[in-house]
Order: structure tokens, then sequence, then C-alpha cells
């Protein structure tokens, strides 16, 4: 017997929102287990306490602002639609089914114009990380870092070209110093001052038009075009984010990583013991801070691909004790001096290696010599390369793709982080602080119900 089609579209019922939303529904969770009580506190400032009509509570702003980065609503547009039909939505925001919802303005207006220019979103970030120490599940010890790109708003094809800015002058000064200290080392004279004609030839890169804060990403398996990078780092023990700093998509990984890593130990007071890091962090200078910092570094490397040379340079040994390099024939190569990018140059004997049965395959027929450098900190690398070969080293290597890069492909597939909304720096550095927020609640919640459940 078929039922009768039914339409009661326009039946009044008497229930409430309570009764319609799921007691598992993921919302409950957030509500259940996550204090925003600290952000009415944080706001208080920006709002007039005798004058002007009464706004839309700060809690309520900002939790419809986390339900678009919860589910991925990229437009607040979309979003003020989505919460007049999604009941789920009005209860965690405490509407009953009338309520009218705020129009998608209210939150546009407020991101432009009131917490422009503020510290807001960051402070929400560094609270939530806060209430993860609070439950035990950020330890401090263990840190993974790295990179995405996340693509800009703005047209590839539309740009100008601009002079590249030199590296960060502290680097270059402590480099210097390290220069001169084993050029006395070694009996050479300190170097002179770089004068303003023996600068560098300058380098011309691709800024665009359309938001001149991007950078043109050109890096092998990574699309060509405008990006901003974010340089996140995780906490080991529940994969919670405890930093997001947003650069250019030409920025370099490691540019930014120490003074990142010193504001995270500052901020939450973390004793780090152990951080593992990919390839793009190899340098000597990170190495080197590292190890002066007694934390056990893990880092990838590159395999390059095959040489010109048939006797490459990891056929020479190096002997620390004299300083000096030895061929595979035995053959000596003497120190001869440390140029100012920090390496050191080491030469063969013209009259060993004319005699050598290596020689046409070690280096021209035009060179005399061979020339082996090695950089002033690479006793550092080579600690880190050490490292990733025990067994400590090889289980926390592999924890990376199970935090840090498992923590960006959960903000790229399920919280719209491939793509900017915005366009600025600064407003795409709060996007990345609403997303790492966002994914940190959802941590959290999902983790306190367990235990409870």
């Amino acid at each position: 017997m078929m039922g009768a089609l039914k339409n009661h579209r326009d039946e009044r019922v008497t229930t409430s929102i309570e009764e319609l939303v799921p007691q598992d529904h993921f919302l409950r969770a957030v509500e259940a287990t996550i204090d925003f009580a600290f952000i009415e506190e944080k706001l208080r400032p920006y709002y007039c306490e005798d004058n002007g009509r009464p706004s839309i509570h700060p809690i309520t702003l900002f939790k419809m602002i986390f339900i678009g980065y919860f589910y991925g609503i990229r437009s607040e547009r979309q979003l003020e639609k989505e919460i007049k039909m999604n009941l789920a939505y009005r209860w965690f925001l405490g509407f009953s089914l009338s309520d009218p919802v705020p129009d998608h303005s209210t939150i546009s207006w407020n991101r432009r114009t009131r917490f422009v220019h503020t510290t807001i979103f960051e402070d929400i970030f560094q609270e939530i990380v806060r209430q993860a120490q609070s439950h035990r599940m950020v330890g401090g010890r263990a840190l993974m870092t790295d990179s995405t790109h996340v693509k800009a708003n703005a047209n590839k094809n539309k740009y100008v070209q601009k002079l590249k800015k030199e590296q960060p002058k502290i680097y270059l000064e402590e480099l210097e110093k390290a220069v001169t200290e084993d050029r006395q080392t070694n009996g050479k004279k300190e170097l002179k001052p770089r004068k303003e004609g023996e600068a560098k030839q300058p380098t011309y890169i691709r800024s665009s038009t359309t938001d001149p804060d991007s950078g043109f990403l050109m890096r092998d398996g990574k699309p060509n075009g405008f990006h901003y990078l974010d340089h996140r780092t995780v906490d080991a023990k529940y994969n919670i984010i405890t930093d997001t700093y947003i650069t250019a998509g030409n920025v370099s990984d490691s540019g930014p990583y120490l003074a990142r890593l010193k504001a995270q130990i500052k901020t939450f007071g973390f004793q780090v013991e152990a951080v593992a890091l990919d390839a793009g962090y190899f340098t000597g200078h990170i190495c080197k801070n590292l190890a002066k910092q007694n934390i056990f570094m893990v880092m990838g490397y590159r395999r390059f691909g095959k040489t010109n040379k048939e006797v490459p340079k990891r056929s020479f040994h190096y002997v620390k004790e004299s300083n000096r390099f030895a061929c595979p024939m035995g053959c000596i190569l003497s120190y001869v001096t440390t140029d100012r990018d920090g390496n050191r140059q080491y030469k063969s004997n013209p009259d060993d290696c004319a005699a050598c049965p290596l020689r046409p395959k070690c280096f021209s027929k035009q060179q005399k010599t061979r020339t082996i450098t090695r950089h002033i900190w690479e006793d550092y690398k080579d600690l880190a390369r050490a490292n990733k070969k025990t067994s400590a080293g090889k289980r926390l290597y592999k924890l990376r793709c199970s935090t840090i890069e498992r923590s960006f492909a959960d903000a790229k597939e399920l919280h719209g982080y491939r793509y900017a909304r915005f366009r600025g720096r600064e407003s795409v550095q709060m996007q990345a602080f609403l997303t790492a927020a966002c994914q940190n609640m959802k941590k959290i919640a999902l983790h306190l119900t367990k235990q409870v459940r």
C-alpha cells in the first residue's frame, strides 16, 4: 500500500533547537570543552562601555567566524546563508529558530576596521594553545616544523620586476664574525670591510601588481605562481599547532625559523629538547644555533643528481685534527684561505696531481690542482647527519608524516586552506591564525570527548 504524500510545511510545532541537535554533534563537543570567555575580556577595549547601539556579542561574532573555518566555508555571504539553514550552527551560536542571523557585512566590517592592525587573532590562537597546555596536550619538548604554499589571490601574469632584498643583517654579522675568528685561528689576515661597489650582483624578482606582499614560487614539484608560505610548527605529543607564520612565497624555509622558535619558547615556556625538520632547514646557521642550545636536531637532506666530475667531493676525507682533506689516492689538500661566505678552501699539490692516475677524471685539463671547500659551520651539519642515523633520530623523523604533514593536509582538505581568502600578508596571517586555532580546538574537543566516553 502506497503511503500518502505529506505536505506539512506550514505546520507549526512546539519544540526547541536543543532537541533537534544530536547529542554527539561535533559543535556540542567544542562547546563543552573550549572556554570562550577569554574572547570577551580580550575584545573589551575595542568596544565603548557607555555609548552607541548594542553590538553583537564578541563571542557570538567569533563563533560565527569559527564555523566558517571549521567547515571550510570561504565566503562570508555563504556563511550567513548556512547559519540560517543549519540548526547545529544556530545552537552553537545560542540562537533560537526565530532569531535573526547577523548580516555577513557585520563580520567583514569588524575584520576590516575594528580588528585591523591588532593582535586579537594571534591572542586567540595563543589562548587556545594555552588551553591545550592546561589539558596536558602540549609537551613543548619535541617540535616539528615545515612550510606549505598557500595560493595568493593574484594573477601570475600581472607583475613587475623588483630588486630582491639582501639576507638578514643579523645573519651576515654573525657570519662575518665567525669568518674573522677562523682566519685568525689559521694565521690569515682579517678581510677588509666590503665596499658598496663590491656588493654581489643584484637579483631581480617578480612582484605582483595585485598582491605585492605575495611572492612568486618557483620550486621543483610546486605550482608556479604567486603564493604565500605558512611556516608552521606542531608539538609531537598531540599534533597541536604551536606557531604559524606567513611570509611571501619566495622566502626560504630557513629564514624565519630561529626567530619563530625563540618566540615559542618565550610565549609558552617550552623546554625544547628535539626538533625534526626537512631539507629546507638544513643550513649551517640553523644547525649551529640548535647545537648551542643543546637541542637534538634531525633534518632531511637533498639527493643531488650526478655531478660532472667522476671523483666527487664525497670521495675526499676530511681530517679534523690537522684541518686537511685527503683524496682517494692519499694525497693531501692543504688549507688555503677562508672567503667571505664562510667557506674554507683546500687545494692539492700540483706535483701530486700531475702523476695521479685519477687526474683526467678529477678536474679539467685547464686546471692544475683540485680545490675542495668546507663551510666553517660544517661540523654542526655533520652532527645533524649523525643524529638522523641513530634509532631515536629515525623514530623522530618518521613522526613528521603523521604530525606536521597531516596538519597541512587537514588544513587544505577540510578547512579551505589551499587558497588565500584575502590579499596582503597581514590578512593572510589572520587566516592562518584562525585556521590553526580551529584545528587546535577540533583536536582538543575530540580528545577530551573521547576521554569522557
